[in-house]
Parts: structure tokens; C-alpha cells; sequence
């Protein structure tokens, strides 16, 4: 089986590449072509330290149809680790579908991060018309590769970026280190005016900017949000919106988000990437909400696994 670094994971992922591969992904996913168990999580770490729990254990398995592989991430969240450790820890095994025996091992932050971005990245290529003004509300992780896939999907014009915290600086200098027109910004609101695409990508429990400064035509990809004590919109926002679509409809209605507005029944973003549901006008409010699926890992993982190969990248270990 091949075993790959975080390292390896860097030199052979290209976005560019990936953003199809999401893409395909969701279209599998959305005619029923895929096997996507219910994850398994669990405290961990109970009896250890004392009678607490030092974090949480998730189990997420999936496959795709036809793939000569299947996927069991595992993730591991642990928000008491000290500042010199991350919180959250993830793998991504494959298992060979014809005969059950492992084929390989990644280091998981990094797929986990370029997939949730290309979520972003194919949701804007199919919904905004280019260029692109971007507003990026969050200056994380994942605000950088929501930023990152979007430009790799289409032309961004511009980026505003806001975050309470003086990281909004540090993430535009990153991204202008990529050679994105990136700059920060002092209020959610100048962040988010006049964007023709605006990126939520926090932790937050409130609303994260004010419902009014949101113009018409706008296409708001959330994903920060995905339980049901987190929350990015105002419900205003999510009311407001034309077209409401989601990755995972039947979890997106149970976040913070959706779950605080009335609303109809989130479309499967796969509609939209097998242009079924075009937007028809230019002033629609369109909302995006995301809580990522393993259906992207294991598509990813099986991605990477070629790429391994034909770089010859990664270490060979027989079990």
C-alpha cells in the first residue's frame, strides 16, 4: 500500500484537477451511485485524565460506484489541545474494492481542506457569472481554500476579507503571495457589499454579518456552519434567498443556519452541476449551504492514489 505525507499530499494535489473531480463526485452522488453509511462519533479519551472526555472519534466510510477503491476517513477533535497541536486530526484510508486489501494511506487535513474549498470553487463556477468580486467573511483555513478554489474555477476580479481578529491581514497577505487580488477589510459589511459571491468560512454561533448590506444578485456559499448550534446567517439571508441549494440536504436543514429560518426544501447542489436548475436571473439571491460529504474524500483519495503512482510518491509498506 502506498502511505502518504502530508508532503506528498501537497506536491501531487492540483486544484485545478480536484475541482473536476468534486464536480463528477457530486453528480455520482446525486443519481444514487455512491454508499454513504451514517458516521459513527464518539468521546474519546474518557478515564485517561479523569472521568471527561478529551475529545471526539469519527468514523466516515463511502464509495463510489464503479471505483476500484473505497474510503474510511478518520477524524479525531480534540478542542483541550494545547496551541502547538491541532485540534482536529484526520486520515484517509482506501481499501482495494475487488479484494478488500489496503491500497493506501494519507495524511487527511489537507484533502479535507482542498475538497470542502472545491465545494466553494465548482458552486461559483456554475452560479456567477465572471469575473468575480469575492467577499470572504472568516480568515482560517478554510477561508484561504474557498479563496484559492474559487480562482482556480474562475476569474476573481478581487477579494475582501473580514475576521475580528488581525488574521484578516495574515490571509490576504497569503493569498497575495498566490497572486490574488486580496485585501482586508475592517467591518463584515464592507466585506460583503457589492460581492458577487460572498464565502462564510467561521466557527461562529451568530450571525456573522448584517442581513441589509447583502446586494441582489448574490451568490453566498456558507459553509462554517454545520451543527446545529453554529450559525453564519442572519435568517433574513436564508429567507431572503431565490434558490436555496446544499450539498447534503437532509443535514444542511439541521445546522444553525437553516434551522433558525423558514425556508423550502434545500435543491442537491448536483442539480445545479448537471444543469438541471440553471439561474435564470441575475437578481437572484442564491444560497449555497455546505457540510461536506466523505463521498468528496473518497473521491479525492482515489485521485491522489493515481497521482501517487505515476509520480512514484509516498512510501511502499506491505502489512
Amino acid at each position: 500500500m502506498r502511505v502518504c505525507s502530508d508532503s506528498d499530499v501537497a506536491v501531487l494535489l492540483e486544484l485545478e484537477e480536484l475541482l473536476s473531480v468534486v464536480a463528477d463526485a457530486f453528480q455520482r452522488q446525486g443519481r444514487g451511485e455512491v454508499e454513504r453509511p451514517e458516521r459513527p462519533h464518539f468521546p474519546v479519551g474518557t478515564g485517561v485524565d479523569g472521568d471527561e472526555s478529551l475529545g471526539t472519534g469519527l468514523t466516515m466510510p463511502a464509495y463510489l460506484h464503479g471505483d476500484e477503491t473505497y474510503a474510511t476517513k478518520l477524524a479525531s477533535v480534540h478542542p483541550e489541545n494545547p496551541p502547538d497541536r491541532p485540534t482536529i486530526h484526520a486520515q484517509v484510508l482506501l481499501t482495494d474494492a475487488r479484494t478488500g486489501e489496503p491500497a493506501a494511506l494519507f495524511a487527511g487535513e489537507r484533502i479535507t481542506n482542498a475538497r470542502t474549498g472545491c465545494i466553494g470553487g465548482v458552486a461559483v463556477e456554475c452560479l456567477a457569472d465572471e469575473p468575480v468580486t469575492l467577499g470572504v467573511v472568516g480568515a482560517g483555513a478554510q477561508a484561504r481554500w474557498q479563496t484559492r478554489a474559487i480562482d482556480a474555477a474562475v476569474d476573481v476580479a478581487s477579494v475582501r476579507i473580514y475576521s475580528p481578529s488581525d488574521s484578516r491581514r495574515v490571509c490576504a497577505r497569503d493569498l497575495q503571495e498566490r497572486g490574488i487580488d486580496a485585501r482586508a477589510v475592517n467591518a463584515p459589511g464592507v466585506a460583503v457589499d457589492g460581492a458577487d459571491v460572498v464565502v462564510t468560512a467561521t466557527t461562529a454561533t451568530d450571525p456573522t454579518f448584517p442581513p441589509e448590506v447583502l446586494t441582489d444578485g448574490t451568490l453566498v456559499v456558507a459553509v462554517g456552519a454545520y451543527t446545529a448550534e453554529t450559525q453564519e446567517l442572519h435568517p433574513n439571508v436564508v429567507e431572503r434567498a431565490d434558490r436555496l441549494y446544499a450539498d447534503v440536504p437532509a443535514e444542511a436543514v439541521e445546522t444553525g443556519d437553516l434551522l433558525a429560518a423558514d425556508h423550502d426544501e434545500p435543491t442537491p447542489l448536483s442539480a445545479v452541476l448537471r444543469g438541471d436548475d440553471p439561474r435564470v436571473r441575475s437578481d437572484e439571491v442564491v444560497l449555497v449551504k455546505s457540510v461536506g460529504t466523505v463521498v468528496l474524500d473518497a473521491a479525492a483519495g482515489r485521485y491522489l492514489l493515481d497521482a501517487a503512482w505515476e509520480a512514484d510518491r509516498g512510501d511502499h509498506v506491505t502489512l
